[in-house]
């Protein structure tokens, strides 16, 4: 009895087409894709889930070429999509960064400023730190990464391993993912655009009306006050809103 070993080669194949546009989403994902996870635990992943997918997609991919070459352009193919669609899906996240630098200016507080995990470790503002982990707190205890997970299967429906690279189309998704981001992000932080338009005609309004009178000492200390209390007021509402978006904009990437 002898056992054949000629399907090996079409197996392996496959795999690293699925791992290759996997892992390459999967590192720029938002919630699962954090630098703060590490870099073992998210490959461990990207592998497991690749092999959990690997018998769904077996029937749309295509068969191992005889060319080196076709191989490689394959590869290159599915990573970048991979690295377009988990680019797109960091950019609908990017509204926390946006709502807590607009809150930070308002309040303040735009000066103090730390380093956020969520956007590689650069410097950003407080508020947008707090607000990023927030939102991939929430995006976890909402199980909105499965809904993440079931659009990297979806994508196959989208975008075929065979078909060329939409080169037009990833742009036009990219600005609108930017664009709805910044719109989500000034949204979010309008109660405290409004409240900064009006504490701050009120204290020119003062400084007029009193010379003497040492308002900038006054009214940093209400501004950062007043501001942190309808932070606290408002949490619930700006999150929900950032959830909504969250969850609509991974709608677009579904079938």
């Amino acid at each position: 009895m002898t056992i054949g070993l000629d399907w090996l080669p079409q197996t392996a194949f496959l795999y690293l087409i699925v791992f290759a546009r996997v892992g390459s989403m999967l590192m720029l994902m938002p919630a699962l894709g954090e630098t703060s996870i590490p870099a073992r635990m998210r490959l461990s992943f990207a592998l497991v889930f690749s092999l959990v997918l690997y018998p769904l997609l077996s029937g749309q991919l295509p068969v191992l070429p005889d060319e080196l070459m076709a191989i490689v352009v394959l590869l290159v193919h599915e990573i970048i999509i991979g690295l377009m669609l988990g680019a797109l899906m960091r950019f609908f996240v990017s509204a926390a960064q946006v709502a807590g630098s607009i809150i930070a200016f308002q309040i303040g507080l735009s000066a103090a400023m730390m380093a956020d995990p969520n956007q590689g470790g650069v410097q950003g503002a407080v508020f947008g730190t707090f607000l990023s982990f927030l939102g991939v707190a929430l995006i976890f205890a909402t199980d909105l990464h499965h809904m993440a997970l079931s659009a990297i299967y979806d994508s196959y429906s989208v975008f075929s391993p065979t078909d060329p690279l939409m080169a037009g189309d990833a742009a036009q998704a990219a600005i609108r993912a930017v664009t709805g981001a910044f719109t989500v992000g000034v949204q979010m932080a309008a109660p405290f655009i409004v409240f900064g338009l009006i504490f701050n005609l009120g204290m020119g309004i003062l400084s007029r009306l009193m010379p003497a009178l040492q308002v900038y000492f006054m009214a940093m200390p209400a501004n950062i006050g007043v501001g942190l209390i309808l932070f606290a007021l408002l949490l619930a509402m700006m999150m929900g809103w950032y959830l909504t978006h969250f969850e609509a904009e991974l709608a677009t990437l579904r079938v």
